[in-house]
């Protein structure tokens, strides 16, 4: 698991979502600060689901095992035991699940040593090519072929293929270009959601004017080690929403350089706000306190009426304070980050796992072709609770259990929005998760100019 994945993780431990089970080598769920009475989902292990969609892959499946090899550990485990019951009740099929916070370090190891697991859920589409790349991932079987062909966008079969050839269906998903806001506060105020980048602009002068004691922005991207992610996410929306995805593609890809004068300009559109003094940082302090507020704290303010706007992912619903009501009418919630012109369509940023095969036995392409169906993602939706969704289109929205993940899987459900994966997860480390983060936390902290603080990145390319 990368360390902005854990951070992430740590975002919807601290809110408590799902139960825990005891396993080996991972944290209880008292040591990871979650209260197990906040509550799940619906028990789905009684679940009935059509058995004869299992008659494909041949009578021998009864008595066999499947280990499925996981960066997803305690409290979030459970869901995904919990969905696998229906399954083995078809098949005779035992899953053992394999929760590792280990994971990205270990998998490289196993495969290298002989020992690859049946089945690995790959957090970014960047270590699936990186598995590929040894032989030793199997190709998706026809049956998860025709589900991803049915179920997902073209964009989401894209990032579970490589050269051309799917090796991996997408299985959760994440959607990260939200501004969180208060309705009631907004109702209150007179003022309505912005559609575009400039409505969302004359929108936070009109708060900076009508409310002198206020902030209209409230920001934090410490992170621990990881300090600084939550800025990649910032540029990332930008340079997305309004350069489109094909400049976002060749940026990832570095046909272009990260100091592409185009993205010169997407950061200054981001320091128009994380580096205005007179819109940031509500409830915290000046700018340099962006780089000192942790992401899971920055958007509390809303809820004490020190801040206004605070843009970060559908999965900062588990950090609002307990009794905070997250409803299109309620205390909380979120509108898309807006369109900046017309050229770059309606887009959105995310990410997501996918699940990747290193054998091909009968019963490991069952359980493939399981997690790839719109049967599977509702189980896991009901089993949840908040916290999950599937760019699987046959996710019956329903059985989302929070309003914030309904919205996220309309936006991944609808034709005329396209998706484009977390960028800095698909750069290389060095860029990504290393050289970004610093740089972009010394623009904010320290006042770095935008073409230093680019330069900085872009020479941490690797050359080859």
């Amino acid at each position: 698991m990368t360390v902005r994945t854990r951070a992430r993780r740590l975002a919807l431990l601290a809110g408590g979502l799902g139960l825990a089970i005891a396993a080996s080598g991972c944290a209880t769920a008292e040591e990871a600060g979650v209260d197990e009475s906040a509550g799940g989902g619906t028990d789905v292990a009684g679940a009935e689901i059509d058995c004869s969609q299992f008659d494909q892959f041949g009578d021998s499946l009864d008595g066999t095992e499947v280990e499925v090899y996981t960066s997803i550990v305690t409290p979030e485990d459970q869901p995904f035991i919990d969905t696998f019951a229906p399954f083995t009740e078809c098949t005779g099929i035992t899953v053992n699940y394999n929760g590792t916070k280990q994971f990205e370090a270990q998998l490289p190891v196993r495969v290298q040593s002989g020992n690859a697991p049946d089945i690995a859920f790959l957090p970014q589409p960047g270590l699936l090519e990186r598995m590929v790349s040894t032989g030793e991932v199997v190709a998706a079987p026809e049956a998860v072929a025709q589900n991803v062909e049915e179920y997902f966008s073209e964009a989401w079969r894209d990032y579970g293929s490589v050269d051309g050839t799917l090796y991996a269906a997408p299985l959760g998903a994440n959607t990260k270009s939200f501004v969180w806001y208060s309705p009631s506060a907004f109702e209150e105020a007179g003022y309505e959601v912005p559609q575009t980048w400039d409505e969302l602009i004359a929108l936070t002068d009109r708060i900076v004017q009508d409310n002198p004691d206020t902030k209209p922005w409230c920001a934090g991207i410490g992170s621990g080690e990881a300090t600084g992610w939550p800025a990649t996410d910032w540029l990332e929306d930008v340079v997305l929403h309004e350069l489109g995805p094909d400049v976002y593609d060749q940026w990832i890809a570095h046909e272009i350089p990260f100091n592409d004068p185009r993205i010169v300009a997407a950061l200054d559109r981001v320091g128009s706000i994380l580096r205005n003094p007179d819109y940031v940082n509500g409830g915290f302090g000046d700018v340099a306190s962006i780089a000192t507020t942790t992401f899971q704290d920055a958007g509390v303010p809303i809820t004490q009426g020190n801040c206004w706007l605070h843009r970060q992912a559908s999965f900062y619903q588990a950090n609002w304070p307990e009794g905070t009501e997250v409803a299109e009418d309620g205390d909380v919630f979120a509108f898309p980050f807006p369109q900046i012109g017309e050229s770059a369509g309606k887009t959105v940023v995310g990410g997501g796992e996918f699940v990747a095969a290193f054998a091909d036995r009968p019963e490991v392409q069952a359980l493939q072709y399981y997690l790839s169906t719109p049967e599977w993602a509702n189980l896991k939706a009901q089993a949840t609770g908040p916290g999950w969704l599937s760019a699987n289109t046959g996710l019956e929205l329903d059985n989302l259990a929070s309003p914030i993940d309904r919205l996220a899987a309309e936006q991944l459900q609808d034709e005329s929005v396209t998706f484009r994966f977390d960028a800095s997860d698909l750069m290389p480390a060095a860029v990504g998760s290393a050289a970004e983060w610093s740089e972009l936390t010394a623009w904010i902290a320290a006042g770095q100019d935008t073409q230093t603080t680019l330069d900085n990145i872009e020479a941490a390319w690797p050359a080859s």
